[in-house]
């Protein structure tokens, strides 16, 4: 009976132990299978099936703070994000302003679909008159924005040719291979978006300028329940705003503002001047309300600044009574502690409205002992002594000035760090682009995405035109495309280059020498002069001795040349300004720019 068990027993084992080696043996063919399997769909999708990269190229914003502007590029097609401007340099003499090289985009001009602004600032909408008229395109954007991009359009005389496309938040526009999705978002300006981009190889979030301010002046606050659902869809990559990258915390509410208007303007006897950015619709809806609380008027002064204002008026966007606003011409009718003046000039602009009230050359406002002048802004990085320099003149003349460093009169419209870490954590991109910013702010917000988990491998700090390629599986810095600087200078239009810059830059550091005369074109002999005409190097009265030595250097030159049997113009000139200039740098220590005229007879 017990062997007969055993029996049973070994039978039972042998069965199990088929069974699982019957197991195994599908289970390896199904493992093979699928690998099979796995081979031929890659083989397939290399053959011709695979996805293409989308590729993200910036033609202005990374290492600077202005000319913001962005390519997405897949396959045949390109949607642009802003096109923006950027303020002259010091060393920019004569510039009015700068804005990119599109040379990229004239080149492939039939593959661009549409132009996408993310919000009104110049640094994003002040190049598209310029772009225009190298590369017509469609622009797509919010009411605030459209309305301010088509008063550029219309003094440029291009309305009536630009197909102008207004969205609204929320609202998606879609092309052949992408679309963009426009998502509610916080900024200093009404309207501001950021771009839900979808492409075949996944969706790019692009955050334009922001903050995440929870008590918006217009209570509109950003659609942050939008971006934790793209973000549980799967984001490919995350373009994010580094103004701010190296400020800890939070950026205070807009709202924060308004308290500290109020407190300057209870009890105040004075005329109240309050200078601020002419794009911050919200400060001005703030002063508007403290003017309506302490029954004042309103003037308006600078051109942008009324600009603004009626548009934002025209669309809802300030709410104030019909007669509060009153003509800068009428102030005269109202007593001090009746009005109030918004003016531009928050950064100490040459020929700004402030600054000209500083000088006292405004032709409709002069400032005295009585007015309490309210600085709303603080001074963008390089303009720090341009705003000093009009405080003092506005303390010298008597009045009273209250600025960033005195009260709490301004907020920034950019996010610091842990607002950023919001974004990234509602978002939860495979890849980061840190854009808008010099290169210690794209670094300072490369180390944040660090801290939240991004790996440092899929993090992009890229630089103006070069090329971020982009797929499910990988990211990668390629190549790089035509970029760079045009400088505008009235109506003339990348005319102004290095070499007109160096000779602006010469010619105000050391200024110039003119010389005149005339020559026999047989003899070689100099029939009149030289004549030597000086500007911005010595006054001449008091350095006759100095001009009558260049005169006779250059008789004696030309004698020089004349006995060698010298006769060709051109040889003549460039001998004659070397040794000139050698002359006059061992008399004076100084290198002018010298300039030789010779006319024959």
């Amino acid at each position: 009976m017990e062997e007969k068990q055993k029996g049973t027993f070994a039978s039972s084992r042998r069965k199990e132990s088929a069974k699982k080696s019957e197991n195994t043996r599908r289970s390896n063919y199904k493992r093979n299978y699928n690998k099979k399997t796995e081979k031929r769909d890659k083989s397939i999708l290399d053959f011709g099936f695979k996805k293409s990269n989308l590729k993200i190229i910036a033609l202005g914003g990374l290492d600077e703070i202005g000319k913001n502007i962005t390519i997405f590029e897949y396959e045949d097609e390109i949607i642009l994000v802003d096109c923006g401007l950027e303020f002259p340099e010091d060393d920019m003499l004569g510039v009015d302003l700068v804005i990119p090289d599109v040379t990229y985009l004239i080149k492939n001009k039939e593959k661009i679909k549409g132009l996408i602004i993310t919000h009104g600032h110049e640094d994003h909408i002040g190049s598209i008159p310029y772009i225009l008229t190298q590369v017509n395109m469609p622009i797509y954007a919010t009411r605030l924005t459209a309305k301010l991009i088509e008063h550029k359009l219309e003094e440029h005389h291009l309305l009536k040719t630009t197909k102008m496309h207004i969205v609204e938040q929320g609202e998606t526009v879609s092309f052949k291979k992408m679309k963009v999705e426009f998502i509610r978002s916080s900024h200093s300006i009404p309207d501001a978006v950021m771009l839900a981009i979808s492409t075949p190889v996944g969706t790019v979030i692009h955050t334009g300028d922001f903050k995440v301010d929870y008590t918006p002046i217009d209570g509109q606050m950003m659609d942050l329940g939008r971006l934790a659902e793209l973000g549980k869809q799967g984001v490919l990559a995350l373009l994010s705003d580094s103004t701010n990258a190296e400020r800890k915390g939070f950026t205070m509410s807009e709202k924060s503002v308004g308290p500290v208007l109020e407190s300057l303007f209870d009890g105040c006897k004075k005329r109240i001047v309050v200078a601020t950015f002419a794009s911050n619709v919200h400060r001005v809806q703030q002063i508007v309300n403290c003017a309506v609380k302490f029954n004042r008027k309103i003037a308006v002064s600078g051109r942008s600044m009324m600009n603004m204002i009626d548009a934002a008026r025209e669309l809802n966007y300030i709410d104030a009574p019909d007669d509060l606003f009153i003509d800068i011409d009428l102030i005269k009718n109202y007593t001090d502690e009746q009005l109030v003046i918004i003016t531009t000039g928050s950064q100490g602009e040459t020929m700004s409205a402030l600054t000209r009230m500083a000088n006292g050359e405004h032709k409709k406002v002069t400032l005295t002992g009585n007015d309490l002048v309210i600085i709303s802004a603080n001074p963008i990085p390089g303009n720090e002594k341009a705003v000093s320099k009009v405080i003092d003149k506005l303390l010298k003349i008597g009045a009273e000035v209250v600025y960033n460093t005195l009260a709490d009169v301004h907020v920034s419209g950019h996010a610091c760090q842990e607002e950023q870490k919001l974004i990234m954590a509602l978002t939860k991109p495979k890849y980061f682009i840190p854009v808008h910013g010099e290169y210690r702010q794209l670094t300072a917000h490369r180390d944040t995405a660090i801290e939240m988990g991004i790996p440092r491998e899929n993090i992009f700090i890229s630089s103006n035109g070069r090329e971020i390629e982009l797929n499910e599986n990988e990211g990668k810095l390629t190549g790089t495309v035509p970029y760079g600087r045009v400088m505008v200078d009235g109506l003339g239009v990348g005319d102004v280059g290095n070499i007109v810059l160096r000779d602006r830059q010469h010619l105000s550091q050391d200024g110039l020498i003119v010389i005149v005369m005339t020559m026999d074109n047989s003899t070689g002999e100099i029939v009149s002069g030289p004549d030597v005409i000086s500007r911005g190097f010595v006054y001449v009265r008091e350095s006759e001795n100095l001009m009558e030595q260049v005169k006779a250097f250059i008789r004696e030159e030309i004698k020089n040349l004349e006995s060698r049997h010298v006769t060709d113009w051109s040889i003549i000139k460039s001998t004659l300004k070397d040794d000139l200039r050698d002359f006059i740098f061992d008399k004076t220590k100084r290198n002018p720019m010298i300039l030789p005229i010779i006319m024959e007879v």
